[in-house]
């Protein structure tokens, strides 16, 4: 008996040893079919060619172009630009006294004020986009392209309202830029700015669209910025920035600074915009807008509530003007817009925009909450004014 336990317990021993290493070597046999084997999650397969990883992966919108040749595209289009303003006259009689002079240092023979940015074009005729701060009351303006040519260039018009300038020269075999689709553009996808930042020649920094429609910022009257982080410093200013495609999706207008340099905030006005206010300056000489006369301001939640009004959304109407356009329609202080024709209006901006994109002389409704009451106003749309140096116009 104690021979037979010995033989059976030796047996027992073997063939766990052997199911052991079979379930570890080969772990089909036992079960007829190959277990899974587990790993993490995999995205979709990305080609790779030439051992250069492909942008936009995870979005799978692969660009038809490397930044490279994006960069290569439009850089030939961008130019710097200087602006010189003629220093102001002195009207005191003693500057030409040299003992004057003497004392009091050279005041008659002051410098021109010079100023830097950078330009666009966006024609073969040599029409060019910039900001109408880089431009502004200059007496004299030079535009030096990327191969070394220098023209001295006329100014078609500007556009305070929107910091937009258009300038022109006259120059064979222009360089031009390719405008880009506005509606194409997404948080996330990758830019270039390219421009002359503090005068050290043209430059092209990287990044990405951080947010789109930025307002309320100050900068400008009407304001639907891009927001991006590529690097934009003083000197930027009118730049391009542009599409992995190399194709001009907005004009660099300004940055968020708290030093005079790039903080990685950065803002752009959206082509489409600058591409209206070209077109209106080069045909009329002035960009016509609606204007329905009326001070705006956002709804507060409080208002709402104090009020009782069954809308938390729209433009409260603070003060009307006169005979304007909107007076004449029967809109009262104290009424909130929600809709112009037909479409919803949620704050100040959204107004502004709709307002300033209807035609003077047009028909449109405008639905406002009286109340407990929605009223329709049909509004026969007026020309917005051009304002004057820190004047501001009702809307």
């Amino acid at each position: 008996m104690r021979r037979i336990w010995l033989v059976f317990s030796q047996t027992v021993t073997v063939a766990v040893a052997v199911l052991f290493v079979v379930g570890t070597f080969k772990p089909e046999w036992l079960s007829g079919r190959a277990w899974p084997i587990v790993t993490r999650p995999a995205g979709p397969a990305v080609p790779v060619s030439d051992g250069q990883v492909p942008v936009e992966v995870a979005t799978g919108r692969l660009p038809s172009q490397p930044l490279s040749a994006a960069a290569k595209r439009a850089s030939p289009a961008v130019v710097s630009v200087t602006a010189s303003k003629a220093p102001p006259q002195l009207n005191d009689p003693r500057a030409a006294d040299p003992w004057f002079r003497f004392f009091f240092g050279p005041q008659a023979q002051r410098e021109p004020q010079i100023g830097l940015g950078s330009g666009v074009i966006v024609s073969p005729d040599g029409y060019l986009l910039t900001n109408n701060h880089v431009v502004e009351g200059a007496d004299d303006i030079q535009v030096r392209l990327a191969d070394g040519r220098q023209a001295e260039a006329k100014l078609v018009g500007t556009d305070p309202e929107t910091d937009v300038a258009v300038l022109k020269i006259e120059m064979d075999r222009l360089p031009v830029v390719t405008l880009g689709q506005i509606e194409q553009l997404q948080v996330g996808d990758a830019v270039l700015a390219i421009g002359n930042p503090f005068n050290v020649g043209q430059t092209v920094t990287s990044g990405i669209v951080s947010a789109l429609g930025r307002t309320g910022l100050g900068l400008s009257t009407f304001e639907n910025f891009i927001q991006t982080d590529a690097a934009i410093n003083p000197g930027n200013s009118g730049g391009a920035l542009i599409d992995v495609n190399g194709n001009l999706i907005g004009i660099n207008t300004a940055i968020y600074s708290r030093s005079g340099g790039s903080m990685g905030i950065g803002f752009a006005i959206p082509v489409d915009l600058a591409r209206q206010v070209m077109e209106g300056l080069v045909k009329d000489g002035e960009v016509t807008r609606g204007w329905i006369g009326v001070q705006p301001r956002d709804l507060d939640p409080e208002f709402a509530e104090s009020f009782k009004l069954p809308v938390t959304e729209g433009v409260l109407i603070t003060g009307v003007l006169q005979d304007g356009p909107a007076s004449s329609a029967g809109m009262k202080p104290g009424d909130v817009v929600t809709r112009i024709g037909g479409q919803p209006v949620r704050n100040t901006a959204q107004l502004m925009n709709a307002v300033a994109a209807l035609k003077p002389r047009a028909e449109t409704v405008i639905t406002v909450q009286r109340g407990d009451k929605t009223v329709d106003l049909p509004v026969r749309v007026g020309q917005r004014p051009r304002p004057t140096a820190q004047q501001r116009l009702p809307e």
